[in-house]
């Protein structure tokens, strides 16, 4: 099964909800990219896709990737440099244990989308939602080279 195909319309759209909702907590980015393969360090390989997507570019640093890579079972929460300047260094660590008890038994819809709804909450503290807030990237799930 390829990337694109990983999950049903249903799981993409819970997803996107997911990310919607999040993103009204906070002025932070949340994108998520799903890769089918991961043959090198799983942050080295989210880091890429982060640089790719441009997730740097918005105003306040405060992107956050959630990244996946179905077939290797890898996946990683990679926030950018607003968000590591204000926060612990195990702050994704709590998100990424939830994650991956969903994961284990198979619900990696459920899992991702409750991730991205704890990161929306946890950003709230450092990046609360601004009245002129915009959307500076895209809300949709990108998929890696080899989809």
């Amino acid at each position: 099964m390829k990337a694109i195909n990983f999950f049903s319309a249903g799981e993409k759209e819970q997803i996107l909800s997911a990310v919607k909702e999040a993103e009204l907590n906070t002025s932070g980015e949340i994108r998520v990219h799903i890769d089918n393969n991961c043959r090198e360090d799983v942050m080295d390989r989210a880091a890429w896709w982060f640089a790719k997507l441009k997730m740097h570019r918005t105003a306040q640093r405060n992107g956050v990737l959630f990244y996946l890579a179905v077939k290797d079972r890898k996946f990683a929460i990679l926030g950018d440099a607003g968000v590591n300047a204000v926060t612990a260094d195990d702050f994704w660590d709590a998100i990424k244990e939830k994650m991956a008890e969903h994961f284990s038994e198979g619900r990696f819809a459920t899992g991702l989308s409750e991730g991205i709804r704890m990161a929306g909450e946890a950003l709230k503290q450092h990046f609360p939602h601004q009245a002129d807030d915009v959307n500076e990237l895209p809300d949709e799930i990108s998929f890696g080279g080899d989809t």
